[in-house]
């Protein structure tokens, strides 16, 4: 087997790795640990090559696999434990501060016919600004014939740590209007995008407005099935019984200045997540790992 490959890259602003492992490239952005490209050779990305996304410092990635944590979302709309951690009266901006913190290298290794790479955020001395925490944040990506990522939160201080926290994957698709998503029958989701009301999924979900959903007590396992590319991607989840599905469609998309105004029609977000009453409570000394695997498979 060839020997994997790691090289340094700069896009922009930000400093980047470059790694090629068995037929997979994946490049990912020291700025937020933000995996932004995953593609196996002579097939179709399975992570959105978003041209108009921004390398900058300090603003997250519009691609990818953005870290959302220690919050998620809306800083306002998470559940007050989550909230109770925070103590600034700045305003929190959305989705944690771990998206735009520079994380390490911290090793590489092969497992078996696997490449294990891990990523850390240091903790500063005082915990982050407006969150004074001892929580280390552990990112390890694993490639063999699929793309697995884990998110382990590792409290050592002294206090109860309670956060909300997703992987926010946005993946490629031909056309987002002729996928459907499998998996979700029967499942509970919140409506964002109506009014936060309550639903049920029946049957395969598709797509043909503005989908902003939070799926409940989801299954371990969901698919997206897409014929025109005549394959599956499949997502199998862990340390999660919540996922987000989301695609701005057009008049959001226009908002967007890191969006191609029909950027909307090649991706869909399924972000594997811990929200409202899922969150995670980490006693001192406890750990907890979110987690995906990401296989795309031929119809």
């Amino acid at each position: 087997m060839p020997t994997p490959q790691v090289e340094t890259v700069k896009i922009d602003e930000l400093d980047c790795w470059r790694i090629r492992h068995n037929g997979a490239e994946l490049k990912v952005a020291q700025q937020g640990a933000h995996i932004f490209s995953y593609q196996r050779d002579g097939e179709q990305p399975l992570i959105w090559p978003n041209p108009e996304a921004v390398f900058k410092q300090g603003k997250g990635i519009r691609t990818g696999v953005p870290v959302c944590w220690p919050w998620f979302g809306v800083f306002d709309r998470n559940p007050q434990s989550v909230k109770a951690m925070r103590q600034s009266e700045q305003p929190a901006g959305a989705h944690g501060f771990a998206r735009t913190a520079l994380w390490e290298l911290a090793e590489t290794e092969l497992e078996g016919d696997a490449l294990r790479v891990d990523l850390v955020l240091p903790v500063p001395a005082g915990g982050f600004p407006g969150w004074p925490h001892q929580v280390d944040l552990k990112l390890s990506l694993l490639l063999d014939d699929q793309l697995h990522i884990r998110l382990t939160s590792h409290n050592r201080g002294t206090d109860t740590v309670t956060l909300s926290q997703a992987l926010h994957t946005y993946f490629a698709v031909s056309d987002v209007r002729n996928v459907q998503v499998d998996g979700l029958d029967g499942t509970a989701y919140i409506d964002t995008a109506d009014g936060w009301t309550e639903k049920n999924q029946s049957g395969l979900l598709h797509f043909s407005a503005e989908t902003d959903r939070i799926y409940l007590d989801t299954p371990a396992q969901l698919n997206i099935v897409d014929q025109d590319w005549q394959r599956r991607i499949q997502l199998t989840s862990q340390g999660s019984k919540s996922t987000v599905i989301w695609n701005p469609w057009t008049e959001r998309a226009k908002a967007f200045d890191d969006m191609a105004d029909d950027g909307w029609q090649g991706m869909l977000c399924i972000e594997t997540a811990n929200v409202l009453d899922d969150v995670v409570s980490l006693a001192p000394g406890d750990s907890h790992t979110l987690g995906v695997s990401i296989a795309g498979i031929t119809l």
